[in-house]
């Protein structure tokens, strides 16, 4: 592939890449412009070998959204409700144990848990179903919150952001989720998360967990009304504070769903615009060791596709994603762990196995046979419910 990246437009951006120099803004929005998707990807694929080797990982987990009851209503949101509608909905701190007990016979390792605003939880509901899941079984790993909950947990504590997250902590949070992120340039926040935190604030509270010790994602909300200028804009501000705290363990790039939202749009983000801002992101973002390609919003062939395009993570085997597919996502919310070590094999890769922090839990060798699928007596709650996210 080097031939033909020496013969590209881009061949000059290729070289800074190899002798490991830092690309420019001027450098990411070239990329994002290039028609040229193959080198951006081949430049991409040369990043992610040289980070992660052959290597491409997926997580074991479930999604549990507690409510979608807000007091906040985002443009772009699908997923938040009034107390008035009849399809909102808020779930017990029994009832979320529960649902972690069931998925805890499936195997999981991490519970990835956030909800709407909700206007009259108290704050020890959230500390309360820390440690109830905790107590169900230590080992599991909570990734819980947006960082403008955090802000919203804060107002309800009666706290600073630092006292608060420090509360969290000691009820059993291990990691911040990474989003809400949607995108930094407050014009186009304004246009489509009216009343949302601003990227200042988003960026403190991340910045505040990973001065705590604490490790989190981030992420970017992209085919809706941005410019790409306005991406390389967020690119940057993240690389910024990721070399300020070294604190964010990935990136996941989330493309846009239009369906069931105030801001539609006449072209959702095309394959062809995903990989590239994966793949871009991969180049832009050299302080960054993991790039995920979320299949939800993806499907899960072009996120196989992706892991030739700078991605090498596939996310997790969610239970009950209901934010993109109340967007209008049409995947489908059943995959096994067996498909995705399947796409990730065709894909070429290694599939490994992590926790919530990118660390390997279990690396399948080629030889290594996949797991069996669960039997067929399984509740059909689970059956309802088992997604990949």
């Amino acid at each position: 592939m080097s031939f033909f990246l020496e013969r590209s437009e881009l061949r000059d951006i290729y070289h800074k890449v190899v002798a490991g120099e830092r690309i420019s803004d001027a450098d990411g929005l070239r990329l994002f412009e290039s028609k040229d998707l193959n080198a951006v990807g081949a430049i991409a694929d040369f990043v992610r070998q040289r980070k992660n080797g052959n290597n491409a990982s997926y997580i074991i987990n479930r999604y549990i959204n507690y409510s979608n009851y807000c007091i906040l209503s985002c443009q772009f949101c699908a997923f938040a409700r009034k107390r008035r509608d009849a399809d909102g909905f808020q779930y017990s701190i029994e009832e979320i144990v529960e649902m972690a007990r069931q998925a805890i016979q499936l195997g999981i390792t991490e519970l990835h848990i956030v909800g709407g605003l909700h206007p009259s939880l108290p704050f020890s509901y959230y500390t309360g179903m820390l440690r109830a899941l905790k107590a169900l079984d230590a080992r599991l790993q909570l990734k819980c919150f947006t960082a403008i909950e955090i802000l919203h947990l804060a107002w309800l504590a009666k706290k600073s952001v630092a006292e608060t997250l420090a509360e969290l902590r000691d009820a059993g949070l291990d990691s911040l989720t990474g989003g809400g992120a949607e995108i930094f340039r407050p014009e186009v926040r304004s246009a489509i998360a009216k009343g949302k935190e601003s990227a200042e604030e988003y960026l403190d509270v991340h910045r505040t967990w990973h001065k705590l010790g604490g490790r989190s994602t981030c992420t970017m909300l992209f085919g809706h009304v941005e410019s790409l200028a306005d991406r390389v804009d967020h690119l940057r501000q993240l690389r910024a504070l990721q070399d300020e705290t070294h604190g964010f363990t990935g990136f996941v790039p989330l493309p846009y769903q239009p369906e069931n939202n105030q801001i539609p749009i006449k072209t959702p983000p095309t394959g062809f615009d995903s990989l590239r801002t994966i793949a871009v992101s991969r180049i832009y973002l050299d302080n960054f060791d993991h790039i995920t390609a979320y299949w939800i919003g993806l499907g899960l062939k072009l996120a196989q596709v992706a892991l030739s395009y700078g991605a090498d993570d596939l996310h997790g085997t969610i239970i009950e994603e209901k934010i993109f597919h109340m967007a209008g996502a049409t995947s489908p919310q059943l995959q096994t762990e067996t498909a995705m070590i399947k796409a990730i094999r065709e894909a070429g890769r290694v599939p490994v196995q992590r926790n919530t922090f990118y660390e390997p839990i279990r690396t399948m060798a080629d030889s290594e046979p996949s797991k069996p699928e669960p039997p067929s007596n399984r509740p059909k709650l689970l059956d309802d419910n088992l997604a990949t996210a």
